[in-house]
């Protein structure tokens, strides 16, 4: 088993600045990839950041959020600037995952809910 247990989320004003974290533990061989999702009320969950030996940003959060990895503590951060209103989104994070007996899988963590207002 792997599980994804994610911290930093709660309300800040827009301008202000939030860090996620998200820890990965249990049977892991290595990590291909972590990243960063959101979904907020009535919309479809979309892709936020993802780093693997590159980085990924949504066009709606460049120049405002960055994505980092602590490979020795299968850790991932993302640090939000400028936070916006529209940016208030349950963010969960997601590893794509080789396991010891070397199995593939896609873990999600369960979600923390970031708030902006305005």
């Amino acid at each position: 088993q792997v599980q994804l247990v994610e911290s930093g989320g709660g309300l800040v004003q827009a301008g202000g600045s939030l860090r996620l974290s998200c820890t990965a533990s249990g049977n892991i061989f290595s990590i291909n990839s972590m990243g960063w999702y959101r979904q907020a009320p009535g919309k479809q969950r979309e892709l936020v950041a993802r780093i693997s030996d590159r980085t990924y940003y949504a066009d709606s959060v460049k120049g405002r959020f960055t994505i980092s990895r602590d490979n020795a503590q299968n850790t991932v951060y993302l640090q939000m600037n400028t936070l916006k209103p529209e940016d208030t989104a349950v963010y969960y994070c997601n590893a794509r995952i080789i396991t010891r007996g070397g199995m593939s899988l896609e873990v999600w963590g369960q979600g923390t809910l970031v708030t902006i207002s305005s």
